[in-house]
């Protein structure tokens, strides 16, 4: 009997770091800085420095050696509380991305770091998920888990930076 799990659409992730919602807001609103906390994201390019709502970019990533960009949009920037982006590829919603802020007191802050599938309600979800499978190397089953374990690495290397000096 072969079972087959539901599909995931949603993932978040969240950590602790001791550091003011206003450090860690800068850290994650500041979009050029996204390669060096993803470890798939290697680089951004926009014209702004701390991105705002409507803010556009281009996000280049990479898994082994496979190579691939998407576009993308800021749509929610409250500084200290929440910093969400929506991408595209092909001109075809991909994902939303996002992190929400909440000071924990003490000076410290809770990070957690959301994505969610928004291929599912698109009439071109199933050339999206081929192409994002030829060009990822990655089944859109197997997004979620893969998320799930980057989202990690980067509320990691973001708790490294802002609790440093």
């Amino acid at each position: 009997m072969i079972l087959r799990m539901e599909r995931e659409w949603v993932a978040e992730e969240s950590i602790r770091i001791e550091a003011e919602p206003a450090r860690v807001y800068a850290a994650v609103a500041e979009l050029r800085r996204m390669g060096r906390w993803s470890p798939e994201c290697f680089a951004v390019w926009t014209r702004r420095g701390l991105a705002e709502e409507g803010t556009r970019f281009v996000g280049f990533n990479r898994i082994g050696w496979r190579v691939w960009f998407t576009t993308g949009r800021v749509t929610a920037a409250v500084p200290g509380q929440v910093f969400a982006f929506r991408v595209s590829s092909f001109g075809i919603p991909v994902a939303l991305w996002g992190y929400r802020l909440e000071d924990v007191g003490g000076g410290a802050t809770r990070l957690t770091e959301y994505w969610e599938d928004l291929r599912r309600n698109h009439r071109g979800a199933a050339l999206v998920s081929l192409l994002g499978r030829i060009f990822t190397g990655v089944a859109a089953g197997d997004r979620a888990a893969l998320n799930r374990r980057g989202m990690r690495t980067t509320l990691e290397r973001i708790k490294a930076a802002c609790e440093g000096p």
